[in-house]
């Protein structure tokens, strides 16, 4: 199926008016339209493709896109809504309660301001805590508005409506909204209003009753162009002039012109239109001077890397894209109990912050320093001083979502071959240089975790029998010589050794890493300590090439950054490699995950296979 436009489905209420007619040129019979189906595969109002048949019908697995496969049914819909008059006050029960009682799903939905008249807005939530009976009464009293927050919109806001959350569009204002496949509403209050019949429309305040969410509402915004994600729909907001998207199989794109016009590979667009773009098209085009909102369907993990000092927490699409960040102090002297509780705290923080429920989410990994076991046991962790703990039973405990464990260097590789410098590849070694060496291999795509899933250590191979003491109690080890730490203790011995050297202008407690680095080029010490550095490390990546052949090395930390270091560690491995010039290629590569390295490492343990 090649980009279509679609035709929608009209739907006229009491409360619609005529925008969408005479100005977004939608075709309606009795000349109002309430709402626009644009995007719908629900049986209440089918879109249609340019030949006259229905989009549901038409559209292949493929063509949806591998992430749709997770539900039964099609789990979206888009409509534009012009509310001539105000709608009624309402709301939608979750997916649980619905399909209990309903033989329906729930409805989480968020609204996109496309107009707004002046002094134009929406009842959205309680502004107080209530009770049901303080509901009840509110409801019978006629008085119900006067407990809901009335928010004066205008065009380029976006609100997110949790199910349960209490709500009515009002008058003046033209909406685009994506909400879950469902036409299940629950009416409380519709301002004694009659149909054309003379009929009091129905209310349905016992279920109503049930369902709505009694807590005080706060509006939470997305970062960036994201304007709502959830489980059944993810949204963004671009201002286009010249820009190429690429779908990648995972879903379709819908796109949705707010405003202006243009061509979306070809075919013209102008404010008003919906194109469904299929998940297996690949490149597309939009030009002109417009404003597209997309929408797709993406999977979520919470993704935790435990630190000495912090914890890192992020809730990660399906991408590698990081949609909401927070950090904690891990305070590991306090033990491992109380720490697991103030992780699950924060992630449960982390998941209301972007109005997401549990149910949101598919998974959460995490990424620990140690010796992590198939079942995500920490074995034994020095840093945190932790013993044979079982971190991700109690935080599956305390959040109610699945867990997965790993030592965080194998995480971090993992991340690195999904989303960072080895996403092209299956094979691929990463090294991260930090206070240690931390390694981590992925092999077909999978993570290499070894004997009870504990990884490998390639930071303890010896390089030189019967040297430097190891922390890890044996003699020579890999990391004894070139980590971050090895290379910082030589520099303060070599300042030591050479106080003529211009690298004793820094000051002894502001050494690290850089420093000889800094002092490279116009200092023989410090040439002479790097150049040792430099000798130790592409020994030991050396061997990593020969022991593992992979397609890429990926060297993360903060030395990576430094120019020799790659340079010099590529040209080890090509003339050092067993097998020379006959070997394959294996390149060696600075990391590109950065500070989110952690985060993207510990939710790509749900999706272990890279490519």
């Amino acid at each position: 199926m090649e980009i279509q436009k679609l035709t929608p489905h009209i739907k006229d209420y009491i409360w619609g008016g005529e925008k969408l007619i005479t100005k977004y040129g939608k075709a309606s019979e009795s000349g109002s339209a309430a709402e626009s189906w644009e995007l719908s595969f629900h049986k209440d109002g089918l879109s249609l493709l340019e030949n006259g048949d229905s989009l549901a019908g038409a559209a292949t697995d493929a063509e949806l896109g591998e992430n749709l496969r997770r539900f039964e049914d099609f789990p979206v819909l888009i409509k534009l809504i012009d509310a001539k008059n105000d709608l009624s006050i309402q709301v939608h029960p979750s997916d649980d309660y619905a399909l209990k009682y309903e033989n329906s799903y729930g409805k989480t939905e968020m609204w996109y301001i496309v107009e707004a008249e002046e002094g134009a807005g929406i009842y959205l939530g309680f502004n107080k805590d209530v009770t049901t009976a303080e509901v009840e009464n509110a409801i019978k009293n006629n008085t119900i508005c006067e407990l809901l927050n009335f928010y004066k919109v205008k065009a380029g806001e976006c609100y997110f409506i949790p199910s349960g959350t209490i709500h009515a569009i009002c008058k003046g204002c033209l909406i685009l909204e994506i909400q879950q496949s469902s036409n299940l509403t629950y009416r409380v209050y519709d301002y004694d209003r009659k149909d054309k019949n003379g009929v009091k429309r129905e209310l349905h305040v016992e279920k109503a009753i049930k369902v709505v969410d009694t807590n005080k509402f706060t509006v939470r915004k997305m970062r960036g162009d994201l304007l709502g994600a959830s489980r059944y729909f993810t949204v963004r907001r671009y201002a286009v002039t010249d820009k190429t998207f690429v779908t990648d199989g995972k879903t379709f794109n819908a796109i949705t012109c707010t405003r202006g016009n243009g061509l979306i590979d070809g075919k013209a667009m102008k404010a008003g239109d919906t194109f469904f773009v299929p998940a297996d098209h690949g490149k597309y085009r939009i030009t002109g001077d417009a404003e597209i909102v997309l929408t797709e369907v993406r999977r979520y993990f919470v993704g935790v890397d435990v630190g000495g000092t912090f914890v890192k927490l992020g809730i990660v699409d399906d991408n590698g894209n990081l949609i909401a960040f927070r950090s904690i102090e891990t305070r590991a002297r306090e033990g491992a109990e109380k720490v697991a509780k103030r992780i699950a705290d924060a992630v449960n923080e982390l998941i209301k912050s972007v109005n997401f429920t549990k149910n949101d989410v598919e998974g959460m990994g995490v990424g620990i320093p140690g010796l992590i076991d198939g079942n995500g046991k920490v074995l034994f962790s020095n840093n945190l001083k932790w013993k044979r703990f079982d971190l991700s039973g109690r935080l599956e405990e305390y959040v109610g979502i699945k867990v997965r464990a790993a030592n965080d260097a194998d995480a971090a590789a993992l991340g690195e071959c999904r989303f960072g410098a080895g996403k092209d590849v299956d094979d691929c070694v990463t090294i991260t240089l930090g206070t240690g060496i931390g390694s981590g291999v992925v092999t077909g795509g999978r993570l290499y975790r070894g004997n009870a899933s504990v990884g490998c250590e390639i930071g303890h191979s010896v390089i030189v029998r019967g040297g430097e003491k190891c922390n890890c109690g044996r003699s020579g080890c890999f990391e004894a010589y070139a980590s971050a730490t090895a290379l910082i203790r030589a520099t303060e011995s070599a300042m030591k050794e050479h106080p003529e050297s211009a690298m004793n202008e820094v000051a002894f407690d502001k050494v690290n890493g850089k420093t000889a680095f800094d002092y490279y080029a116009t200092d023989l010490t410090a040439k002479s300590v790097i150049d040792e550095y430099l000798g130790y490390l592409s020994c030991g990546i050396v061997n990593v090439s020969n022991a593992y052949r992979p397609q890429k090395i990926v060297i993360g930390g903060g030395l990576c950054k430094q120019k020799i270091v790659i340079k010099t560690l590529q040209k080890a491995v090509n003339e050092r490699s067993f097998g020379g010039r006959s070997s394959p290629k294996c390149k060696v590569v600075a990391a590109k995950n950065g500070n989110d390295a952690g985060i993207l490492g510990a939710a790509s343990l749900w999706m272990d296979r890279v490519r």
